[in-house]
């Protein structure tokens, strides 16, 4: 008679068809088109950014498994693959490769594999390494650059008449739409001052404007968000509440600053095109390890990162502010789960 035995378990019963090596994957999948869109807008040197970071990610995988006497596995490199190409996408076109490399490292040594390696840590890697970088190498990580078509519009001959003479793009002194805008509130300038030396709401969709790597192209990061929406990776709880509140946010508060501002004048918009936010809220702030797992804690998850970017954007000492609202949520976020969790079937909490 065969001997059976009774296995006790905690819940979830049943197991998925997915893995964490296919998960990740598929976010690698999903940044293809924003990566391909980095070397359309700043050609050559964006694709050795994101090589030799996604190399000093892995690289640093490798050599933490190795220290911690762990095997490495599928799981392991690809999601180290994706923490390198999101602290590529997080850096300006002009920053080093070798700072690429150390960003990354830090994100994996440190914030991932001090917590104890992946499904443990308790922020987000990529941003981790960013947030290092932007306040150990702060020269570096706001020298912009315009991209190759505005470049080639800053060569090309402008016309005579003043009326006809479009925007001209300076190389030296160039800045990001966010930046142009904390600089004008620093300045004193008019709203309508302000308004006049920033891009187009088809510029800011499309990518051809100042930025990090990866945040440019709204339009193929929300391209690689539906493949992962096709692919039940990510919902659409803290991605919607994310630039929800942060569009209700700049369009209350969003003028404010400005001279001759005032609240419900600001440009929603705007500030939910403009900067690292599509990026924030599809591929960094849905990370599963450092989100909540309610749907509900989601939901104040992602509207807290929305509060504190409009926060930072508007009267912060920095122009943008995705990648530090995150990580103060990711800290919010055993707190969040305590009090979303679910009634527990059959419990009467009432006595």
């Amino acid at each position: 008679m065969q001997n059976r035995f009774l296995v006790v378990c905690s819940s979830p019963h049943f197991r998925a068809k997915g893995s964490t090596a296919r998960i990740m994957f598929d976010v690698i999948i999903a940044l293809l088109p924003a990566a391909i869109g980095a070397w359309v807008f700043f050609r050559g040197r964006a694709l050795v950014v994101i090589i030799a970071s996604v190399a000093g990610a892995v690289s640093t995988e490798l050599i933490m498994l190795r220290v911690r006497k762990r095997k490495p596995t599928a799981a392991d490199i690809s999601s180290a693959t994706v923490t390198g190409i999101l602290v590529a996408f997080c850096v300006t076109s002009t920053f080093p490769w070798w700072g690429a490399v150390v960003g990354s490292a830090f994100g994996i040594a440190i914030a991932k594999h001090c917590f104890g390696g992946l499904g443990f840590n308790i922020f987000n890697p990529a941003l981790a390494g960013r947030i290092f970088l932007m306040h150990a190498y702060v020269a570096r990580m706001t020298s912009w650059e315009p991209t190759y078509f505005e470049t080639k519009e800053l060569s090309s001959p402008q016309p005579t008449h003043a009326a006809e003479a479009s925007p001209k793009v300076d190389g030296e002194t160039y800045a990001t739409p966010l930046g142009k805008v904390k600089e004008g509130i620093l300045q004193k300038r008019s709203t309508e001052e302000i308004e006049r030396g920033l891009p187009s709401y088809w510029r800011l969709f499309v990518g051809n404007r100042g930025g990090c790597l990866g945040e440019t192209s709204a339009l193929l990061l929300l391209a690689g968000a539906v493949y992962l929406l096709l692919r039940r990776v990510i919902g659409l709880h803290i991605p919607l509440s994310f630039l929800g509140s942060l569009g209700l946010f700049g369009w209350i508060f969003g003028a404010a600053p400005m001279v001759g501002g005032g609240v419900f004048r600001g440009d929603p918009l705007f500030h939910v095109l403009a900067g690292g936010a599509v990026l924030g809220a599809f591929f960094m702030a849905t990370d599963m390890v450092t989100s909540p797992m309610t749907p509900k804690g989601k939901v104040v998850f992602g509207c807290g990162c929305g509060l504190i970017t409009g926060l930072i954007r508007t009267w912060g000492g920095f122009p943008e502010g995705v990648s530090y609202s995150i990580f103060l949520m990711n800290m919010c976020v055993p707190l969040i789960d305590r009090f979303t969790m679910p009634r527990l079937f059959g419990a009467d909490f009432k006595k």
